[in-house]
C-alpha cells in the first residue's frame, strides 16, 4: 500500500495538511507507467512500479514534512528542492525537517521575508486595534533559510525538472502557480498547473477570509479574478490544488471561479468592475503614441516607437485592485499583467526602457521585474538614482525592499535620445527632494510628466491645486517656486502626474502655481524660526547614515553624521555617537567627538568608525549628539541595526 497517488505523468500527491506534489524528473520516471488516458478528479496513470532511472524528484509544498518518510516508495532517496505556492502554515509547517535534511527551500519572491524573517513579522505585528485581516499570522513559527526565491514569468530548473513560475495573488498577495510540462505516453504532453490555494474546485475556493487583506475592502477576491483569467493564457491541462481534486477541465473550472469570484466582488462595491476589462484593455491613448495604464496604482505611462519598441514611465503595482494593510513585503504584488495587451493592441515588441520620476515604491517597485524579465533597460535621474540603489543607507519613506541600479544614469538638464524622441530631465524638487520631471515631444505636443508633484486637480474656474509634499520626504519650503519657474521655462502643453488626470497647460495654470508656491513659501518663513537661524522646513538639522543595517555580530561600520548649520554665520560643528553596550565608536580621523567648520546654510558629514557586538541581538540603536555653534540639539539624529 502506498501513501502516493499519481495524479499527473510523473507527479505524486501525498495526502498531508496541504496536498504536498512530489515530482519526478524524466530519469525517475519508470517505464512501467502507461499515459494514455485523460486525466480525471480520481485516476490515476498507470502503477507504481518498475525500477527508476538516475534523475532528480521535487516537492511542491511540504505540509508536515512527513512526506520525507515515505520517499522510498517512489524509489527516491531525498529531495532535490521545496517549491512553496505561499507562506500559510498548512503549506510548510514541516519545512525545519527539510532545512536538517539539508534540502534547498524556494519560495515565492513576493513572500520571502514570511519564511526566512518570519519572526521579525511576529516581534512587528500589530495586535492592538489592529485593521490588518490578512493572514500573515497563518506562517510559520520561526523562520526558516531560504535558497532563493522562484523567478516569476520564467522557467527555472530543479532537480532537472523545467519549472515556470506564474503570479497568481488572491488566496495571499504573493502567491504562486508552477507550471509544469509532462510527457505522456502517447507523444502528447500534460501542462499541469500547481495552483496553491488560488481555486480548491471548479467555481470554488478554499478559503474565502484569506481574500480579505484589508478592513472591508475586497482586493484579494478581484486579484483571484485576475489570476484566473491569466492562468487561462497559459493553457494548463490539470490543476493541482493544495487542497481538493485534480481538476482536468482546468479551462472551465477558472472560468467558473473568476464569474463567481466576479459577482462577489460586485456585491462588496457601489457599481460594477468589470475586471477582465481591465485585463483586455488596460490602456488609453493620451496621444498616438502616447498611453496611460489606467490599471496601475499610480499612473505608468507608456511613449510608443515606430519601431515596436516602448519606453515606460514610472512602473509600480501593476493591474493595482487596491492597498491591502500593512506595508511590509507581503503586502505589495508588483507584477507584469497588463503587458501582453500591451504587445497584441499596439504592436509592442519590446518594452525597451523605464525611466523613474522619483524613489517611491508605488512608483518603481516592478522595475528589476521588467529588467528581468523582458530585459527592459532602468534609466535614473543623477539625483535619484543612489536612493534606489542604496534604499536604507537614507531615512526616507516609501521605499522598495532591495536596490534598483541604474543601466544608466540621466544627467539634470541632460537630454538623451531614445528612439525618435529626445527626453530632458529636470530637477523637481517639493513631493520629495529626490525627484525628476521628464520633458519630451511626441505626437507635436510638449509634455512634462511631473511624478506626485501636485494632483493636477486643478481646473479652469477651481482656484487653488494641491501641493503634495511631505516633510519626511526632504522637503524645502522654496520647492514650490523652483517648480513653478520649471513650468514656465518649459510650457509644456501637456503635465502628466504620478496618480491623477493630466492637464492641459495654459497661461493661467502656470499663474496658479507660481502664485501658489509663493504662499507656500510666505506660509513657512511666517511659522519657522528667523532670528538668526534658517532651520530646514523638513527638520532635518541632523542625520545618521546609514539609517539601517544588517550585519553579522562583531561587523566593522562606517557611519556619517550628516549636519545642517543653520545660523546665518559660520559655525563649528561637534558631534558624538552614541552606541549599544558593548560597541566601539570614534571620529574616523581623531579620537574623541568629530569637529568641522560650517558655513551658513552648509551641511557637513563627520565619519565614524564603529565595531558591533560580538553576538547577535534584537534591534540595536544608535545615535548622533550634536551641537552647532555652542547650541545642543542633543541626541537629534538615529539609526537602527539588526544583529543577526
Amino acid at each position: 500500500m502506498t501513501a502516493f497517488t499519481e495524479v499527473a505523468p510523473g507527479v505524486f500527491r501525498f495526502a498531508d495538511t496541504c496536498n504536498v506534489y512530489v515530482i519526478l524528473s524524466a530519469g525517475h520516471q519508470s517505464s512501467a507507467h502507461e499515459f494514455d488516458q485523460e486525466p480525471s478528479s480520481t485516476q490515476t496513470f498507470g502503477v507504481l512500479g518498475g525500477r527508476p532511472g538516475a534523475g532528480g524528484a521535487i516537492a511542491i509544498d511540504f505540509g508536515s514534512g512527513d512526506v520525507l518518510d515515505h520517499l522510498g516508495e517512489l524509489g527516491v532517496e531525498s529531495l532535490d528542492a521545496i517549491l512553496m505556492t505561499h507562506h500559510h502554515r498548512d503549506q510548510g509547517q514541516g519545512l525545519p525537517r527539510a532545512v536538517a535534511a539539508g534540502i534547498p527551500i524556494h519560495v515565492p519572491p513576493v513572500e520571502q521575508d514570511l519564511f526566512a524573517r518570519v519572526d521579525e513579522m511576529w516581534s512587528g505585528r500589530a495586535l492592538y486595534n489592529d485593521y490588518n485581516l490578512r493572514q500573515d499570522r497563518f506562517s510559520l513559527l520561526d523562520p526558516v533559510p531560504v535558497a532563493g526565491t522562484v523567478p516569476e514569468y520564467r522557467t527555472a530548473e530543479y532537480g532537472g525538472i523545467a519549472v515556470r513560475t506564474l503570479p497568481t495573488p488572491g488566496h495571499t498577495m504573493g502567491s504562486v502557480t508552477y507550471l509544469i510540462d509532462r510527457p505522456r505516453g502517447d507523444a502528447g504532453s500534460e501542462r499541469v498547473a500547481f495552483t496553491g490555494d488560488l481555486i480548491y474546485a471548479p467555481g470554488k475556493v478554499w478559503s474565502l477570509a484569506s481574500t480579505q487583506w484589508s478592513y472591508t475592502e475586497s482586493e484579494g477576491p478581484a486579484m483571484n479574478v485576475l489570476s484566473c483569467y491569466l492562468l487561462q493564457e497559459e493553457a494548463p491541462t490539470v490543476l493541482l490544488p493544495s487542497h481538493g481534486e485534480p481538476m482536468p477541465d482546468a479551462r472551465d473550472a477558472l472560468e467558473l471561479l473568476a464569474g463567481r469570484m466576479q459577482g462577489y466582488v460586485d456585491s462588496r462595491r457601489s457599481r460594477p468592475w468589470d475586471l477582465k476589462d481591465w485585463l483586455e484593455r488596460p490602456f488609453v491613448r493620451l496621444t498616438d503614441h502616447l498611453l496611460l495604464n489606467r490599471t496601475a496604482n499610480s499612473c505608468t505611462y507608456v511613449l510608443l516607437s515606430d519601431s515596436g519598441a516602448a519606453l515606460f514611465i514610472d512602473y509600480g503595482y501593476d493591474m493595482s485592485t487596491g492597498w491591502p494593510a500593512g506595508t511590509d513585503r507581503a503586502g505589495r504584488r508588483p507584477w507584469l499583467a497588463s503587458l501582453p495587451a500591451l504587445k497584441r493592441d499596439y504592436g509592442v515588441t519590446s518594452v525597451e526602457v523605464v525611466l523613474g520620476t522619483h524613489y517611491h515604491d508605488d512608483h518603481i517597485a516592478g522595475l528589476n521585474l521588467l529588467r528581468d524579465v523582458e530585459g527592459t533597460a532602468v534609466w535614473l535621474p543623477e539625483n535619484v538614482a543612489p536612493i534606489m540603489a542604496d534604499p536604507m543607507r537614507t531615512d526616507l519613506p516609501c521605499q522598495w525592499f532591495e536596490p534598483i541600479p541604474a543601466d544608466r544614469v540621466l544627467g539634470i538638464g541632460e537630454t538623451v535620445q531614445w528612439q525618435e524622441y529626445e527626453i530632458t530631465t529636470h530637477e523637481l524638487p517639493g513631493h520629495t527632494l529626490y525627484a525628476a520631471a521628464f520633458e519630451f515631444e511626441v505626437d507635436g505636443v510638449r509634455v512634462l510628466a511631473t511624478g506626485d508633484q501636485q494632483t493636477g486637480e486643478g481646473r479652469y474656474g477651481v482656484q487653488r491645486e494641491i501641493l503634495n509634499y511631505q516633510y519626511r520626504n526632504r522637503f524645502r519650503s522654496d520647492d514650490y517656486v523652483k517648480s513653478a519657474e520649471l513650468y514656465r521655462r518649459v510650457a509644456p502643453g501637456l503635465m502628466i502626474t504620478g496618480h491623477w488626470q493630466g492637464r492641459e497647460v495654459d497661461e493661467d495654470y502656470l499663474r496658479l502655481l507660481m502664485e501658489q508656491g509663493d504662499e507656500l513659501l510666505a506660509i513657512h518663513d511666517g511659522l519657522l524660526p528667523d532670528d538668526g537661524r534658517r532651520p530646514p522646513a523638513d527638520g532635518n538639522l541632523a542625520l545618521l547614515e546609514p539609517f539601517y543595517q544588517r550585519v553579522a555580530p562583531g561587523a566593522e561600520l562606517t557611519y556619517e553624521v550628516v549636519v545642517v548649520n543653520d545660523f546665518d554665520g559660520p559655525r563649528e560643528v561637534v558631534a558624538e555617537l552614541v552606541t549599544p553596550a558593548g560597541w566601539t565608536a570614534s571620529a574616523a580621523s581623531v579620537a574623541g567627538p568629530a569637529r568641522a567648520t560650517a558655513g551658513p546654510g552648509e551641511t557637513v558629514r563627520l565619519r565614524f568608525a564603529v565595531e558591533a557586538g560580538a553576538t547577535p541581538a534584537n534591534r540595536q540603536r544608535l545615535a548622533a549628539d550634536v551641537t552647532v555653534g555652542g547650541t545642543r540639539l542633543g541626541q537629534a539624529a538615529d539609526a537602527v541595526v539588526d544583529i543577526v
